[in-house]
Parts: C-alpha cells; sequence; structure tokens
C-alpha cells in the first residue's frame, strides 16, 4: 500500500493556501467552491439540509462558497417551482448564512436569470424563440420589461445581503440570458440592446451597476464572464474584453470565468476533457485587467490548481464538483495530506444528471454530498466497537471498509486479486477515464489511514469469516455467459483460438495492457452488447494513443476549439463532408472495423448519462463506427458472429446477417458473485451478512448505487 503523504503544506501548495484581499473581506485562501445547483435551494423547508452541506464545506476551510443560482425574478426561474429570491420571504437565507458564518466561511448569493433555458411558458429572451435544451418558447422581452429586469436583479442583491450573504455573484455565462444579450446568435435586437456590440453590452452592464448599488461598498460583486461560448456567432475576444474592462468601471470585485454554453457541442467538464482545458483564454483575461480572476473547469487536482495560480494564469481556482467529493480538501491540503483526498471523477452521473432531471444531486464517491442530514457517519463508543470483515476490494468493498473503520470499528479487507479497485481498474483503463485511477490512487490510501487490514490475493470462505462480528459481502459481478451456439470465451485470454474469431469477455479485454490488446485483437471487431461497458470496450478500441485527454492539442483539434481571438465564440468551423472521419486512425494501430451490436432498436448508448452520453456518442460517431441495431445473436463459427437483423424497409422481413470478425468482445452483462452468501448462511451463530454492489445486484454497473449502499450498512453497523 502507498505511504502518506508528509510534505509540507506550505511547500507543497503556497500559493493555492495563501489569503487574498478581495476588497470588502480576505479570504483565507484561494479556493471557492463554485455555484452548482443541488436541488436544495427550491424550496424553504429544504434549507437546513442546504445549510448543513454548505457548512460542512465552510468547515473543511474553503475560502469562498457560492449558491447555486436564485432568480431575481418569476421568468428568470430554471423550472416552474425554482429558486427565487424574494424581499420578505428569506428566512430560509437566513438559516443558511448563520451556519456558513459560524463555520468561519464566506458565501455569495449567486443571481441567475435564466433567459430562454427557462423550463416554463413564461420564458422570456432578447430575441424570443427557443434553445435547444428546452422545449418551450421564449418571447422577447420589452424595453419596459428589460428595466424591470434589471431593477429585480437590485431588488434581489439588496435582499441577499440583508439575509447575511456577504456579496453577490451576477451570472453572466454559460448561455443564461445575460450571456444571451452579449452574443450576435441570441441577441438580434434592433434597439439600444442590440444594434452594436456595445449596444448588446448594456444590459449586462446595467445590472452589475444596479447591484453594486444595491449592495453598496461592503458587499463583494462577482461577475460570472463568458470567455468562450463555444456556439456559433458566439462573442469575440475583443467583445469579452471590452466587457470585462467595463465591468472593472461599474465596481465588479472579481470576474469568475465561465466555458462554454449549456447548448454547446463541446464538453467542458466532462472527465474526457484535459485538465485545465481551458487556462490559457483565462490568462489572457487576467493579463488585461486589474481585478482579480477566477479559473474553473476541470480544475480538480490540487497540484493543477497550485500550477495554474503560480505562473500568473488566475488568483483563486474554482471547485464545485471536487468540494462535493471531498469537504475537507483545504483542510487536507493545509496538514499535507494531499493524497488523502476523495478525488472527483468528474462523471456526473449523481450530481448533474441528477439535477438535471429535477432530483437531488449527491456525488458518486460521496453519496453524502447534499444529504449530510441524513447520512452520517457518527463515531461508535468503545464498548459497541465491531470486528467487521469487507470481502472484495471494488469500489463498494473499498468504500464499506474506510466507513466503518473511520467510524472506530476495527475492519478486515479480502480481497481475491493482487490488487484492489474492482470494475474501477477496468474503467481507469478507458482513453478519457483517466481520472478514475485517482480516484483508486485515493482509496488505496485512506485504507492505510483509516488503519484498515488488508489481505491481497486471498480468497475468503465462510471458515475464515466465523470469527468476525460482521461480513460485508462485496464480492461484485462476473460477465454473464452467453447461451450461444460456438461462445466459448477461453479461460486464459493468451489462449490460441481455434477456426473463427477469438472470443473474449470484457474483462479479458480490459484486463489487458492497451497496446497489447490494440495489437491481438486483429483489424475488424465486433462487440455484442452497447450499454455502457460496450461503448466503453468500442473506445478503448478506438481512441486514438496517447487519448485525446493526454493531448491537449489534439483534444482541441478534435472538438474545434479555438482562441476566441479568432473566431466568435471560440469554436472552428467544420465542413460536413458526409464521409466517416478517419483521423483517430490515423493517429493509432487500431482496429480499422469495429462493430457495435444491440438487441434494443434504440440509438447506440441511448441510457448513458444525460450530461455525458452525447459525448461518448458523439465520439463513436467519429471513429466510424458501424452499428447493429434490434439483432438477434445466433451463433459464432468459421464464418463469424451470425445474426439477424431488422429489414431495411418498414415491414420488411429480417435478414441474416455475418458479421465478419477476428475477435468477437461479450459485453452482454454481469452476474452477481455471491457464492459466499451461501456459505456464511450455513454457519451456526455466524456473523452478521451484509450484501452490497454488483453482488447484491449486478444490471448496469452502478458504482453510485454500490458506493452508496456501502456507506448506508458502514452507518448502520
Amino acid at each position: 500500500m502507498p505511504e502518506l503523504a508528509t510534505s509540507s503544506p506550505s511547500s507543497a501548495f503556497p500559493h493555492l493556501l495563501s489569503p487574498l484581499d478581495l476588497g470588502p473581506f480576505t479570504v483565507k485562501n484561494r479556493l471557492v467552491m463554485g455555484s452548482m445547483h443541488v436541488g436544495l435551494e427550491d424550496h424553504a423547508k429544504d434549507a437546513p439540509k442546504l445549510a448543513a452541506h454548505l457548512a460542512e464545506r465552510a468547515r473543511g476551510g474553503v475560502g469562498l462558497i457560492v449558491t447555486g443560482g436564485c432568480s431575481p425574478n418569476l421568468s428568470g426561474r430554471l423550472t416552474p417551482h425554482g429558486a427565487q429570491i424574494r424581499p420578505g420571504h428569506m428566512d430560509a437565507h437566513l438559516l443558511v448564512t448563520r451556519d456558513v458564518h459560524e463555520a468561519d466561511g464566506r458565501i455569495v448569493l449567486q443571481l441567475l436569470h435564466a433567459g430562454r433555458y427557462a423550463f416554463h411558458p413564461l420564458a422570456v429572451s432578447p430575441s424570443g424563440g427557443r434553445s435547444p435544451i428546452t422545449p418551450f418558447r421564449s418571447r422577447p422581452l420589452t424595453r419596459i420589461g428589460v428595466r424591470r429586469t434589471i431593477d429585480a436583479f437590485a431588488r434581489a442583491a439588496r435582499a441577499g445581503v440583508e439575509a447575511g450573504y456577504d456579496g453577490v455573484e451576477v451570472m453572466g455565462s454559460e448561455g443564461y440570458l445575460l450571456n444571451q444579450f452579449l452574443a450576435p446568435a441570441t441577441n438580434r435586437r434592433r434597439d439600444r440592446y442590440g444594434r452594436t456590440a456595445e449596444d448588446r453590452r448594456a444590459v449586462p452592464l446595467a445590472v452589475a451597476g444596479a447591484v453594486r448599488e444595491a449592495i453598496g461598498p461592503r458587499g463583494l460583486l462577482t461577475y460570472r464572464i463568458s470567455l468562450q461560448d463555444l456556439v456559433k456567432n458566439g462573442q469575440d475576444w475583443d467583445e469579452i474584453l471590452a466587457l470585462a474592462r467595463e465591468l472593472e468601471a461599474r465596481g465588479v470585485d472579481v470576474l469568475s470565468t465561465g466555458i462554454g454554453w449549456h447548448e454547446a457541442r463541446v464538453p467542458t467538464i466532462a472527465t474526457s476533457v484535459p485538465p485545465g482545458a481551458f487556462v490559457d483564454v483565462t490568462r489572457h483575461l487576467r493579463e488585461q485587467v486589474s481585478v482579480p480572476v477566477v479559473a474553473s473547469n476541470r480544475l480538480h487536482d490540487a497540484h493543477i490548481a497550485e500550477s495554474v495560480l503560480a505562473d500568473g494564469s488566475a488568483d483563486l481556482i474554482s471547485m464545485a464538483r471536487q468540494l462535493l467529493a471531498d469537504p475537507q480538501l483545504p483542510r487536507k491540503l493545509e496538514a499535507g495530506r494531499e493524497n488523502q483526498i476523495v478525488s472527483c471523477i468528474s462523471c456526473n452521473q449523481a450530481c448533474l444528471d441528477k439535477v438535471f432531471v429535477g432530483e437531488r444531486a449527491s456525488c458518486l464517491v460521496n453519496p453524502r454530498a447534499a444529504h449530510e442530514t441524513e447520512l452520517r457517519l457518527l463515531p461508535v463508543p468503545v464498548q459497541r466497537r465491531r470486528k467487521v470483515a469487507v470481502v472484495g476490494g471494488g469500489p463498494a468493498g473499498l468504500e464499506a471498509a474506510i466507513s466503518a473503520a473511520e467510524r472506530g470499528h476495527t475492519v478486515t479487507l479480502f480481497e481475491a486479486l493482487d490488487e484492489v479497485g474492482g470494475q474501477f481498474l477496468f474503467a481507469a483503463r478507458i482513453p478519457g477515464k483517466e481520472s478514475y485511477g485517482e480516484a483508486l490512487r485515493s482509496w488505496r490510501t485512506r485504507l492505510v489511514a483509516a488503519g484498515v487490514g488488508v489481505h491481497l490475493s486471498t480468497r475468503a470462505d465462510a471458515e475464515m469469516l466465523a470469527g468476525f462480528d460482521d461480513v460485508i459481502v462485496a464480492t461484485g459481478v462476473r460477465p454473464r455467459v452467453l447461451d450461444l451456439p460456438g461462445f466459448a470465451p477461453p479461460a486464459d485470454p493468451a489462449a490460441a483460438s481455434g477456426p473463427g474469431p477469438r472470443v473474449l469477455s470484457y474483462a479479458q479485454l480490459l484486463s489487458m495492457p492497451r497496446e497489447r490488446a490494440l495489437a491481438e485483437v486483429g483489424e475488424r471487431v465486433a462487440i455484442i452488447g452497447a450499454g455502457g461497458i460496450g461503448v466503453d470496450v468500442a473506445e478503448f478500441l478506438t481512441a486514438p494513443l496517447p487519448s485525446f485527454t493526454e493531448d491537449l492539442p489534439a483534444w482541441r483539434e478534435r472538438w474545434g476549439v479555438v482562441d476566441p481571438a479568432e473566431r466568435r465564440g471560440g469554436l472552428a468551423v467544420r465542413e460536413r463532408t458526409g464521409q466517416a472521419p478517419t483521423a483517430l486512425l490515423e493517429r493509432s494501430a487500431v482496429p480499422t472495423e469495429v462493430h457495435v451490436l444491440q438487441r434494443r432498436t434504440g440509438k447506440i448508448g441511448k441510457d448513458l448519462g444525460r450530461t455525458t452520453g452525447w459525448v461518448h456518442r458523439a465520439e463513436l460517431r467519429h471513429a466510424g463506427i458501424i452499428e447493429h441495431r434490434g439483432v438477434a445473436y445466433r451463433a459464432i463459427d468459421a464464418a463469424g458472429l451470425h445474426v439477424t437483423e431488422p429489414g431495411t424497409d418498414p415491414g420488411a422481413a429480417p435478414t441474416e446477417t455475418v458479421v465478419a470478425a477476428d475477435t468477437v468482445v461479450v459485453c452482454a452483462g454481469q452476474e452477481s458473485e455471491r457464492g459466499l452468501v451461501d456459505e456464511l448462511a450455513l454457519l451456526e451463530d455466524g456473523p452478521r451478512v451484509h450484501v452490497i454492489g454488483g453482488a447484491d445486484v449486478a444490471a448496469e454497473l452502478d458504482a453510485e448505487r454500490a458506493i452508496r449502499q456501502a456507506v448506508e450498512t458502514a452507518a448502520a453497523l
């Protein structure tokens, strides 16, 4: 197991942990918890939960907290019942600010008007119309409506500071109303609010000035400014820079950077985005303004954040999802325990994906996030401490072991393999998911810190576990065996195959080093199953070496990201040729023909994450994947994989097809490994048995559910 860090925090993170004068007050470090809606902002009854959530981050030592966005008026709400600041009804906010201040924190209220992103029929925007991400058509604001909106921002800001907030952040990024006024794409007005670039700046500047006057000199005013809209006909750099300078003149204390509109077809925060991908444009801004600048987007790693501050690219670092994952991050940095930080893997599965369907957010690697009052890990009295065995070192087993040990129980972890990690070992090998490796390193170090006894290469049996008080079975899953003629994956993936395609399970393929796997699968591969694992395998076989996540110039070229000084919106213009792209094949020795097959007739990857699925589907299209939908599998023989596919014309009879392949990779689901549960049931007066993760339910390999089960089980011991 790795040794614990002993580095001095002052030498490791001197910039990140240093205080900074922001004008109205000084923050104790350069870490900002960026705005992130968690689903507790919309109803006053949830205020105690929201207060506990934010106060825990304040106790963890973050320098400044920004709330989730609250609308200044009814039309600006994100949803029909979304958060709105209503002067005279601020008791819930008083509770939040009190708890954060009692935890020695600083907090500012973000004011966000959704504009045409509003998910309700009262939506308004500069010029009317519907955005690609909502079903409602917005109506254009009248000039009176514009003035009323500016006044609403001022009233809401005043109510915020009266409720105890240390200041206000005006949301002018991500494609919301103020950003819509700035971009020619969404502002086609012919009056004083839209004819020229100067006119388009009028409303954001008026809002900033009105908010400044409303909160007075003692309140902090930050403005979230879009540096790259990443949409056609977005802002150009001269316009962005002019806005920034005029915001300074209107009294803005801090410029917080935003990247990309929600409708942009460029990923900005997914795990496949290279860390620090947008630091360059932040540096360009900081060089031209005198107020502090906050860098954001894929800056979860503290070492990268420190380097961004050290080279002068920014003055502060915004971390939103990373502080969901680990609210104690600043304290751990101060104590020199940075390798015990719970790493955000930018999966979005439990946070953004939840919020966008109206559910409360949490965090895949920290299920207590936004559930602090309900899921509590309290220390146990000495007389109640139990001897606990955890069998299985995947994500569920690791989290169960650490959580139980941190409560005070004596915990031993048994893992059959020679390393812990389970399915995350496979995930970390997928191009674009390199961050999963950081989570594994964090778990390994935290095992040591929590005092968990670890036995690797040990297959625990009932006799070995008889002396424990509790056994947590987290033995995970095994690939499902297909009832298909000719299907016979070799026990050893290196074994010679007979006539016909080589057949591998996804576990066998992903257990091999990637370079070796690419060399051995041949030129033609068929993948049975197009769920999350099937898509991962397709990317494993087709992504370049190195992956785009580790090659920033190539990633920018792949997604058409350019300097906004070169082209409006910072987005390159691409011609549509109608041909499958071949850039990936030119950059690496990968199979030249990859088929992905599924039984369902829907699109490949349909059930992937709401905020990241489109990225994976785009990568598959870019790689020229050949899709087969609605198939029935028949057999595997010397000719290849035999399937039946729907007819090409409506009502046509299915057709028999042979997919010629050198290798068939089976990603057709999993089955729970539950043999140990049956063994333990035979013991007389044996330990209490708890079954979690894939051993409990194998469907979809749901890491979020598995880790939540692990923490809930540990909390109940």
